[in-house]
Formats: structure tokens, sequence, C-alpha cells
């Protein structure tokens, strides 16, 4: 009898073990995999996406085109930008080749933001 517990008891423990060494596992998985808001489908973002559009109208578009296409060959159609934050974003706050002027100063970094959603979520495939 008493063997018999201690079999069940060592074989419990067992259990919980693995139960508890799983869960980490897949919870640890689980947040690593979860994707960050720049991340997410266009749709959890679409409230800055909307704030993007509003910015590009106002201060993008007379350059770049109400659709983000010039008929002219001076800026290129940013909806062929590439998916690179970085360089977006810097292009953005310091300008491109005296071409494009600087908006970092007159652009905050939630403003530039938005632009990117806007921009990223018109990218053609």
């Amino acid at each position: 009898m008493i063997r018999t517990l201690s079999i069940w008891t060592a074989a419990h423990f067992a259990a919980v073990v693995v139960f508890v060494v799983v869960s980490v596992v897949v919870l640890g998985i689980a947040q690593t995999t979860t994707p960050s808001a720049a991340q997410q489908p266009a749709a959890a973002n679409q409230p800055q996406i909307d704030l993007g559009k509003v910015t590009f109208a106002q201060k993008c578009s007379h350059c770049h085109g109400p659709n983000m296409v010039n008929a002219g060959t001076v800026t290129p159609d940013l909806r062929t930008f590439p998916d690179d934050r970085a360089r977006f974003t810097t292009t953005v706050k310091l300008g491109k080749n005296s071409r494009m002027p600087p908006w970092g100063d007159l652009l905050s970094d939630d403003e530039i933001a938005d632009l990117w959603a806007y921009v990223s979520s018109r990218r053609n495939p």
C-alpha cells in the first residue's frame, strides 16, 4: 500500500513538473511570437493609418501626389517604398538628395509613425 502510494505520488509529481515545464515553454514561445503593434495587420492599426492619411494629405501629397504617385519623375511611387521603417523615418526627418526637404523639425515622431503606417498599408505586393 505504501509502495503504491509512493509510486502514485511520484507519478503525480512528475506530471505536475512536466505540465509546468511545458506551460513555461509554450508561454515563452507565445510571448516571443506575438506580433508587435507595428507588425499587426493593418486593421489593427486603422486609427493610426487614418491619422497618417490626414498628415500625408496635408504635408506630403503636394509633391508625392494624392495617391502616393506623382506624374512627374521627381518623387518616387511611395507604394513601392521598401518595407524599411528606419529608412523611411530617416528620409522624412533628414530629407533626401536636396530634393525632399527635412521634416524632422515640423513633424513629431508620432506623426512620422502615422505616416509610416499609412504608406506601408498602401504598399504594392
